[in-house]
């Protein structure tokens, strides 16, 4: 044993000691680890790739092939329906594109026997004079031609519409004329179909001049139909070749139409509704009964139908008369026995009933003609006052106003004595949503004054008499032919022209600027803008202070949405009249007009609409300028609309597309940019074509946009902006003294807490106010100078006007205008 004191002392680890490495078990944690970060959840169990479902490499490339495949088989299935047996017939206009040309002499020629067609039925399109149907025998196809009144737009843009190609004739040395192109301008924005260039006289030409005249011929079709094939149409064998390529074409698909159910009338019947119809009194309406070829997709009797031009009505019931064009009227097909009630259409020549009813509407499943929604002006919302309403109440009932009132008047009847003040007050309150009408007077009292500046110069600069005896002896040559030029021109619309121009001149050289009146308070003049801190980031609430007429419309929750679910309802749809089948539709309380139309020569086409297409909302379409107008376009100025099957007139307002959640008004149609052009109107799922058109005060219509169809959204956002501007007169560094943007001090302190900003990027706000003649200390983030301006942005949220009108006049024959002719140089000042 060793004694204690002797006993050895433990060892001490330096700082030196060495530090073993932990042990590396890999990118994985431990079970420990693993249940303390679940706590207590259990994993989800794996699924291998059999219970997946997961398909190997080469049954994804067969699943691939299989698709393709069907999709390849259903548009060579369409193809070969129309115009078959099975299908509709192929449905072929004749348009002339120059004045020169003779339309007719194509018909007749594609109508000869030496074509190889025989035409089974004449006038076979209600209101068309010129169109008959065309069995081939040889190609098992049947056509239908006809061709429209081209000096009549809108019955051209209806037949395009339903059209399954177009036959363009073209003159052998020019083409087309300027009208032609204004047609061509129109078909292209609305949706041209499959197409077909045809020329005639060229082999009446030299055989040495006809290889230049058709190569000419084809650099000037280059424009319009790159690729195109011109086809020469002289002999019946080039109408036999014509009419094999119609048949065998590719056709172009247009969406606005092959989703709704749609037909030409082929024959119309009017029947006035009787006395016991109508429950006594007579309302001038009637039963119209069209027949026609189902095209698009099927027909059902329950949904609405829109008569273009004339608006929507009921279907009461659909009849199936014999087809009058069958393709082959010796051997008939064999009837089939239906299933559940279906009928099955037959070619014709069958001793059968001549009319069988094929399904009548159910009214409880009748879709209604309601547009607009029920309005109650009883359920606003209420609420109770809050204490300090309350309070403010009490103590305007305590304040007592002086005022003179007649001689024994109550103290009840004096409450009810309007003040001067207050008078103004609520007209200030009462004034409308629309500051155009306040511009327009700035800008009358601007050309007025520009106007007296001129007098005042002529009168002060005038010379003296023997110089006006030389200047009226010098243009006393000319006088008989600027008199005979003057019998031409209208000089209130030249005016007119000439104000609209200054306008458009004002808003590009000084977008948005307005000058604060002097005779009232901007305060007030101004009280339904506010600043906003950010045009993109600030927020603004979409459902604050909406107007009146949006209690009116329908609104979406989701509008895309609903239009993939409508639109794959209606692809799926097999029930009704089938595509093909050539029905007699019954509409019920139809006006008189729409018969006395086709007796007018006009043609009538129907469609089908889809579910909630005969609501009432805010339609958005994004619109681009057309070339050929150079007229300024105001906003909220009346134009006419074609959208998609409907055509009607709305006075539109413009905003910028952009992808933010505000939009800034635009005070006229930008020719540079797209434009997105908002407007009350019946619900349209896109796409559809837009076609913007303006008339002119003798009745024509001039194309002044082209566009598509856009959204609808009722809760965009489109604000319109005003720029209040100064002029800073004592700058120190970053500090100057701003003047000319108010006149009162007490505007200043009202708008006080909004941002200003400077033509040269400066960023800055008010300080404070001095004296009280409008004179301002603001403080900006940077060097001022002297020649920067100083302005402020102001906001509020504009709206539609409700003027949707149904109705459009019918437009004059179009003949090309010279428009406003302003030199470049004009002197604004």
């Amino acid at each position: 044993m060793v004694s204690g004191a002797e006993q050895q002392q433990g060892h001490r680890a330096g700082v030196y000691k060495q530090k073993n490495k932990g042990h590396k078990h890999g990118k994985h944690r431990t079970k420990g680890e693993i249940e303390r970060e679940n706590k207590g959840r259990v994993s989800v169990t794996a699924l291998t790739k059999k219970q997946r479902k997961e398909a190997r490499k080469m049954d994804k490339r067969h699943k691939a092939n299989q698709l393709r495949r069907n999709k390849k088989d259903l548009v060579l299935t369409e193809k070969r329906r129309l115009g078959s047996r099975d299908g509709p017939p192929h449905l072929v206009a004749v348009v002339a594109l120059h004045a020169g040309v003779d339309a007719e002499a194509v018909t007749r020629l594609l109508r000869c026997e030496g074509a190889g067609g025989l035409v089974r039925e004449e006038n076979s399109v209600c209101g068309v004079s010129d169109s008959f149907g065309l069995v081939m025998p040889r190609f098992k196809q049947r056509f239908t031609f006809l061709r429209p009144d081209t000096a009549d737009m809108h019955s051209l843009l209806d037949v395009v519409k339903v059209a399954d190609s177009l036959v363009f004739v073209l003159d052998s040395t020019e083409g087309w004329d300027s009208y032609g192109d204004h047609c061509l301008s129109c078909l292209f924005s609305q949706g041209l179909p499959a197409h077909a260039l045809v020329c005639q006289g060229v082999s009446d030409l030299a055989v040495k001049k006809r290889v230049d005249s058709r190569r000419a011929l084809a650099k000037i079709s280059e424009i319009r139909f790159p690729g195109a094939r011109l086809f020469p149409l002289d002999s019946d064998q080039d109408a036999t070749l014509m009419l094999r390529h119609l048949g065998a074409q590719r056709q172009r698909r247009l969406g606005f139409r092959s989703r709704r159910p749609h037909l030409l009338a082929q024959q119309v019947s009017y029947t006035p509704n009787s006395s016991e119809e109508s429950g006594g009194a007579p309302t001038g309406l009637g039963t119209l009964r069209v027949s026609g070829y189902v095209r698009g997709c099927p027909l059902q009797v329950d949904r609405l139908v829109h008569i273009s031009g004339f608006g929507d009505f009921l279907l009461s019931q659909i009849d199936a008369p014999i087809d009058p064009l069958p393709l082959n009227s010796m051997t008939p097909r064999p009837a089939k026995p239906g299933k559940e009630g279906d009928v099955d259409m037959q070619d014709g020549g069958v001793e059968v009933a001549s009319v069988r009813v094929l399904m009548k509407a159910d009214p409880a499943r009748r879709e209604s003609l309601q547009a607009e929604a029920e309005v109650d002006p009883m359920d606003g919302e209420q609420t109770w006052p809050t204490d300090t309403e309350l309070l403010e109440a009490e103590e305007a009932r305590k304040s007592k106003r002086v005022m003179k009132v007649p001689k024994g008047t109550s103290d009840y009847q004096a409450t009810w004595i309007v003040d001067e003040e207050d008078e103004n007050g609520e007209e200030d309150e009462e004034s409308t949503d629309d500051d155009e009408e306040d511009e327009d007077l700035m800008m009358e009292e601007s050309i007025d004054g520009e106007d007296l500046d001129s007098q005042v110069d002529a009168a002060s600069g005038g010379g003296s008499d023997e110089e006006e005896e030389e200047e009226l002896n010098s243009t006393s040559d000319k006088g008989g032919a600027d008199q005979r030029y003057d019998e031409h021109m209208d000089e209130a619309e030249e005016g007119e022209g000439l104000k609209r121009y200054r306008e458009a001149r004002a808003n590009e050289m000084f977008p948005d600027e307005v000058d604060t009146p002097l005779d009232q308070s901007a305060k007030n003049r101004f009280q339904r803008y506010r600043g906003l801190k950010s045009f993109r980031s600030s927020p603004w609430d979409p459902l604050e202070n909406l107007p009146a007429d949006y209690s009116r419309i329908f609104q979406f929750q989701s509008f895309e949405r609903t239009r993939r679910r409508v639109l794959a309802e209606a692809a799926q749809e097999e029930e009704g009249a089938m595509v093909g089948w050539y029905v007699t539709l019954h509409v019920v309380d139809v006006p008189p007009t729409v018969m006395e139309s086709v007796q007018a020569g006009r043609p009538l086409v129907l469609v089908s609409l889809l579910p909630h297409e005969q609501k009432m909302s805010v339609m958005h379409m994004l619109v681009r300028r057309h070339p050929s107008n150079t007229d300024p376009i105001k906003s909220k100025e009346e134009l006419v609309f074609h959208c998609g099957f409907r055509r009607f007139r709305a006075c539109p307002i413009f905003s910028q597309h952009t992808s933010a959640d505000k939009h800034k008004l635009e005070r006229f149609l930008r020719a540079d940019a797209p434009t997105v052009v908002s407007v009350y109107a019946p619900i349209t799922f896109p796409t559809a074509g837009v076609l913007l058109f303006k008339q002119r005060e003798d009745g024509m219509q001039d194309l002044v946009g082209t566009g598509s169809l856009l959204s609808c959204d009722p809760q965009r956002v489109v604000l319109k902006r005003i720029v209040l501007s100064g002029h800073p007169f004592k700058i120190n560094r970053r500090s100057a003294v701003c003047r000319y943007m108010f006149f009162n001090r007490d505007d200043i302190l009202w708008f006080k807490p909004v941002e200003l900003r400077t033509k040269w990027g400066r960023r800055g706000h008010i300080k404070e106010a001095l004296g009280t003649h409008g004179h301002m200390k603001c403080v900006f983030d940077s060097q001022m100078r002297s020649q920067d301006t100083v302005m402020m942005n102001l906001y509020k949220r504009v709206y539609p006007r409700w003027t949707y009108d149904p109705y459009v006049p019918l437009p004059l024959p179009w003949v090309k205008g010279e428009g406003t002719q302003v030199p470049d140089d004009f002197d604004m000042e």
